[in-house]
């Protein structure tokens, strides 16, 4: 081994693990909007700083849990971060639950519709008719079988490459957003079907509901009514490390 590799291999052993993060927009939203995946405030970070960890996290607004897996099966920057990987949070499956009576996939679409003049109208038909329809409550933009489906999907796959790699998982926020009717119904069947899933799976799950009730209800929150202040990114943290702790700890332990 030539000193150069040696030097590579210590550096390499003497790095903090990787939290990696899979979420959605409520991981790096603030009370004023999107924040650099840096910014020290948000959730992730607030974990990493406490555990000595560094942060890979993954994300875009609307994600659900069917685009958690395609980032772990397509993304290369998660494919790095696996092998470094001191945990793993799916925080996702919020936007799972909410009511999408248009299909994702149009929503999705509206950006690559052209002229530009075409594209703003139909933006603005999509705005108009989201929120009124919202208030039928169904259907949900990914219904709680196919989410769990797709959480299960990723944790085995993380379990093939490191079964000894903690997984954690969340339960949905809440929300009071104009832009889905301030309905919420979808919510009771999702949280049923991801406690299941973590109990038979194993995974943990963390309230992310209890932890940010009361800032989102609060004049403290983003006024899009869905994403969260700063107290809120503090107590989610708690939350997170709290359930870190606890099977880091039991995974040191065993090993």
């Amino acid at each position: 081994m030539s000193s150069d590799d040696y030097q590579v291999r210590v550096v390499a052993a003497e790095a903090p693990p990787v939290l990696l993060v899979v979420a959605d927009s409520l991981s790096y939203y603030g009370p004023k909007g999107g924040l650099p995946v840096d910014d020290p405030r948000i959730w992730p970070n607030l974990v990493a700083a406490e555990l000595g960890w560094t942060v890979e996290l993954v994300a875009r607004i609307g994600w659900t849990s069917r685009d958690a897996w395609w980032a772990l099966t397509q993304d290369p920057r998660v494919w790095a971060a696996i092998p470094k990987a001191g945990a793993v949070i799916f925080g996702v499956g919020g936007m799972d639950s909410l009511p999408s009576p248009l299909p994702t996939a149009f929503r999705e679409q509206i950006r690559y519709v052209r002229p530009p003049a075409f594209r703003r109208l139909v933006r603005a038909g999509y705005q108009w008719v989201q929120p009124r329809l919202a208030h039928l409550g169904w259907p949900v933009a990914l219904p709680p079988k196919l989410s769990v489906d797709y959480l299960e999907q990723a944790r085995a796959a993380l379990a093939y490459v490191r079964p000894e790699l903690p997984v954690i998982g969340t339960l949905p926020s809440v929300h009071r957003s104009d832009a889905y009717g301030k309905v919420h119904a979808g919510r009771p069947a999702a949280e049923k079907a991801l406690r299941q899933w973590g109990a038979k799976s194993g995974v943990p799950l963390v309230d992310l509901a209890a932890a940010v009730r009361e800032n989102i209800f609060s004049d403290h929150a983003n006024p899009d009514g869905i994403h969260w202040g700063w107290d809120a990114h503090v107590a989610v943290a708690d939350a997170m490390l709290a359930e870190l702790r606890s099977v880091v700890g039991d995974k040191e332990q065993r090993g």
